[in-house]
């Protein structure tokens, strides 16, 4: 174990170690051509090839490197490692507040997100962030436990322009709170009355807020009192996979929402 790690301490202490193996891995290179790709000097070059030949991570054939079997397995495994730790970055403000028991999705599909956090000047940074997503969006697809005031008017306005689709589930809990106020009832009763929009509600309710704006996929993050933490956006294609078969999933469990529903 302490040789395994002093090697990961070799490789990650050297940028340039780092960058050589993995164009090693990729193809062939002469030491020239190492200089021009990486910047090192021919010095520097000449103990990073040697450091490698003498853990047969490289071998030479004439004037050329490439790495070994085992070479390319190191460089991948390190790879791998930044990656995870890159992506651990970005998601640790967060990570207490994503619902990872209903996501059946590695998380380094998020290391590119968007993340969208309140702060002093704008506390409302998250949820303005969605906002504008659906202001911008032909086809909107949701499954949430709420279905907020200004999602709502924002949706509304645009389905009954006729400039979007929508299409969504949600837990009884968001409906009923939309249909004890007046006001909140009427903008869903509009909504459900236009030809492009589609509202289902799941009795046994849905454990996280997402909605699927054209191609990019957003999470709404709240805490254990219901505070909006974050918002997470995305366009990785494994992550609206997930969404869209997770939409499906509710969608077949839940019952159309009628109007008359609003007043039971």
């Amino acid at each position: 174990m302490e040789s395994a790690l002093a090697e990961i301490e070799f490789l990650a202490l050297s940028s340039n170690r780092v960058e050589v193996l993995g164009l090693l891995s990729e193809g062939r290179y002469a030491r020239n051509e190492l200089a021009a790709e990486t910047g090192a000097s021919q010095a520097t070059l000449g103990r990073i090839l040697r450091d490698f030949r003498d853990r047969s991570w490289v071998r030479r054939d004439d004037d050329e490197y490439v790495a070994t079997a085992t070479g390319r397995l190191v460089s991948t495994g390190f790879t791998d490692l930044q990656e995870i730790l890159e992506t651990e970055q970005t998601l640790r403000e967060i990570v207490d507040y994503l619902p990872t028991h209903a996501m059946d999705v590695d998380l380094r599909r998020l290391a590119d997100a968007t993340i969208t956090v309140p702060s002093a000047t704008r506390p409302n940074a998250p949820l303005r962030r969605l906002l504008a997503l659906l202001r911008e969006a032909d086809e909107v697809r949701a499954f949430s436990h709420t279905f907020n005031e200004q999602t709502l008017a924002v949706v509304r306005e645009r389905v009954t322009d006729g400039d979007q689709r929508f299409r969504g589930v949600f837990g009884r809990s968001a409906i009923d709170a939309l249909a004890d106020e007046s006001e909140l009832r009427d903008q869903l009763e509009s909504l459900l009355a236009a030809e492009t929009a589609e509202i289902r509600v799941r009795e046994e309710g849905v454990p996280l807020a997402v909605m699927i704006a054209d191609e990019t996929v957003s999470l709404l993050l709240r805490d254990e009192k219901g505070v909006l933490r974050a918002a997470v956006d995305t366009d990785d294609d494994a992550v609206r996979s997930w969404a869209e078969d997770s939409l499906n999933h509710y969608w077949r469990t839940a019952t159309p929402l009628e109007p008359e529903g609003l007043f039971d």
